[in-house]
């Protein structure tokens, strides 16, 4: 049915659409990145989840605009105060894609001398790319982001908003409880806040099929012994964290609460555990 929760996902089926959908949302990304004023752990380059797929967000300036991939219409969409474009997403180019979107965008008066780079676009057509695909790949992000909405709303400390990252096309949410890393200088940002990230993705070289992890860095000793949720492994080659494959999730009863749980259960031991110097 149309508004299933956590429909479920083939991963053979999805690739080709997956790998579309990546280069395009660094298309997308590319103008998050060069337009914005920087915020810190790159907040300002990333996407969020908006009712139709993925968006910049409105991007302020002499141009107001939004860039949206819409996923639900297979479509990429910019939007300004006096204008609208769309062009229908088909397994074309993300370099064919990010020239339509510049192109939209200097129409519409938008300084040529602040838009990006073509760096993040190339020529590989997608074929196989699926409109369908998309669309299970958009309710599939409803759902988990609606889960991680709720998680999020119970947390008291620092927290990133709900972001999608172009360079590896991953759902996260970040938890800064506020400590720093002993020996890191504290105005590194990156190297120097206790942080724990809440994640999905669609597939990767490591793993290659849709996926939750979360990990923490610095990674407490504490984390990797800890009893998980069934399901639930540590993973520890690529990268160190726990593992909860998205086709194990759809098996079970309430796969929201299931996932309500894993979180719960590592927050709670990164509450304890990252206060102090492990």
């Amino acid at each position: 049915m149309a508004d299933e929760k956590f429909p479920a996902l083939d991963p053979a089926k999805l690739e080709a659409t997956r790998r579309a959908l990546h280069a395009y949302s660094r298309v997308a990304g590319a103008w998050s990145r060069a337009t914005r004023k920087k915020r810190k752990h790159w907040w300002h380059a990333s996407l969020r989840p908006s009712l139709y797929g993925l968006t910049t967000g409105v991007i302020y300036g002499a141009t107001d605009f939004e860039i949206e991939l819409d996923l639900a219409a297979s479509r990429i969409c910019v939007r300004t105060c006096s204008s609208s474009f769309a062009e229908r997403l088909t397994g074309q180019s993300s370099a064919r894609v990010a020239e339509a979107v510049r192109n939209a965008l200097l129409a519409a008066g938008f300084d040529k001398a602040r838009a990006p780079g073509d760096d993040m676009a190339d020529d590989d057509e997608h074929f196989g790319y699926s409109a369908d695909q998309a669309n299970l790949m958009h309710r599939a992000i409803g759902s988990v982001v609606a889960a991680l909405e709720d998680f999020r709303a119970g947390i008291r400390e620092e927290k990133s908003p709900i972001q999608v990252w172009p360079h590896h096309f991953d759902l996260s949410m970040i938890w800064l409880p506020g400590h720093k890393v002993p020996g890191q200088d504290p105005a590194d940002e990156e190297y120097a806040d206790k942080q724990m990230n809440f994640g999905f993705a669609f597939g990767d070289e490591g793993i290659p099929e849709p996926y939750f992890y979360v990990t923490a860095y610095p990674l407490p000793d504490a984390l990797p012994k800890l009893a998980l949720p069934a399901g639930t492994t540590w993973k520890s080659d690529g990268f160190s964290g726990a593992v909860l494959l998205y086709r194990d999730l759809v098996a079970m009863n309430d796969p929201a609460a299931c996932l309500q749980d894993l979180w719960s259960t590592l927050l709670a031991a990164g509450q304890t555990h990252m206060a102090i110097n492990e």
